[in-house]
């Protein structure tokens, strides 16, 4: 157990040094500095120039967006404004354009029968089997409504007659002439850079008469709803609904003038993904009491197109913190190119064991002993080698080669 506990103690007091040895060899040379050369340009072409790693960078931003919509069109027979198609209409980073309307008049609290055909019936039991369900527009009473009047309907408890959306209205067509003014200001806080969408330079008549383009109009802060349906590849969305998402993407290099700082815009659909349930909708009611106190509500299905304004920024800055450590990291990952080489040589070129025995070696703390001798003529041929060398304080291993084949022929 003692030896054992020595033998660790030995071992792990111990000291390795790094020992140069020069290959003569075309292969590995050629694949060394190959190696070498594909980390520098790594490190030049991807870290520094394209991924900037030299820079300290902000992307937590303070962000505020404005929104105004114009436009007029046709909506079940009637000229609608935005004050109609508009909700909410505060003029927020999320908004609605409705496109198309269903509208129920006149409903009051009573009992009707449902107008779904998923409720339809021939026996109460049909009825009272479902009284637990949801999708209904009003509370199942279990009664079954069929007589002369009504062709076997669940009778429901509710707003009176019953929502029916299955009715032809047909969407605004006037929609994709629509434009929305968008402006949005930033700031990033860690280097306390504000930015904003418009550019304070611009002439007041450009804007008010400009649409935004992504090769022509980039500065222009009006978008028209057409040119957002054809970047994002959509047709018929009138009829349905969708949510659009207004990208607006900051990505500024402060090392740079902050004019240069400008956002660019790109459109995508997120309620494309599942084709479950698909486009966008929503229902609201306006409310009124007739002269005898019975109140009454105006209930709208709205199909609309959803706006959704997102903001991103990653504003980017020289510090010397990050150069340093990326600085370091290059020079040090140009050493993996030696570990790579040595695999090679190590156990797939001719001469392995030549370059193990070299680069390997393990040196004893004890001088006097019938082994040194030995060890001190092999020191003695080293030496010679050594000195035959054109490299200082390293063994090469072609010119041992050659030094063993002529010994060889000696004898």
């Amino acid at each position: 157990m003692a030896d054992m506990m020595m033998g660790c103690i030995t071992n792990f007091f111990v000291y390795e040094t790094a020992k140069s040895v020069v290959v003569k060899s075309w292969t590995v040379g050629v694949i060394n500095r190959v190696a070498q050369l594909l980390i520098i340009l790594y490190f030049i072409c991807w870290v520094f120039l394209h991924e900037k790693a030299y820079q300290n960078r902000d992307t937590g931003i303070e962000s505020t967006v404005m929104t105004k919509v114009k436009g007029i069109g046709t909506l079940n027979d009637q000229v609608v404004d935005p004050a109609d198609y508009v909700s909410p209409p505060q003029g927020s980073s999320t908004f609605c354009i409705i496109t198309r309307m269903i509208i129920t008049d006149n409903q009051t609290q009573g009992e009707c029968p449902e107008s779904e055909k998923t409720f339809s019936c021939s026996t109460d039991y049909n009825c009272t089997d479902r009284k637990d369900a949801h999708l209904a527009n009003g509370i199942l009473t279990g009664r079954c409504l069929n007589n002369d009047s009504y062709e076997g309907q669940c009778e429901i408890q509710g707003w009176c007659p019953a929502e029916n959306d299955n009715q032809t209205v047909y969407p605004m067509k006037e929609v994709e002439n629509f434009t929305i003014f968008i402006k949005n200001s930033i700031r990033f806080p860690r280097f306390n850079v504000s930015r904003g969408s418009i550019d304070s330079e611009l002439d007041p008549s450009y804007i008010k008469n400009c649409t935004y383009d992504a090769v022509e109009n980039t500065d222009c802060p009006i978008f028209k709803v057409g040119y957002i349906l054809e970047q994002t590849v959509q047709t018929n969305i009138a009829e349905k609904g969708g949510e659009i998402a207004i990208n607006i993407a900051w990505k500024c290099n402060l090392d740079h003038d902050e004019k240069n700082c400008k956002p660019q815009f790109s459109f995508t659909r997120l309620d494309g993904v599942s084709k479950v349930s698909k486009g966008y909708n929503f229902r609201f009611a306006k409310y009124y009491k007739s002269a005898d106190g019975t109140e009454y509500r105006t209930l709208h299905k709205a199909y609309a197109i959803r706006f959704e304004i997102i903001v991103s920024g990653n504003a980017g800055k020289f510090s010397t913190v990050p150069f340093m450590i990326n600085f370091v990291a290059a020079l040090t990952s140009v050493g993996l190119a030696a570990v790579f080489c040595d695999l090679i040589l190590l156990n797939f070129l001719k001469g392995a064991d030549v370059y193990k025995a070299k680069k390997f070696e393990e040196v004893s703390e004890v001088i006097q002993s019938p082994v040194d001798k030995s060890y001190k003529s092999s020191q003695m041929s080293i030496k010679s080698l050594v000195k035959r060398s054109n490299d200082s304080g390293t063994f090469s291993i072609g010119q041992h080669e050659a030094t063993r084949n002529v010994n060889q022929s000696d004898i």
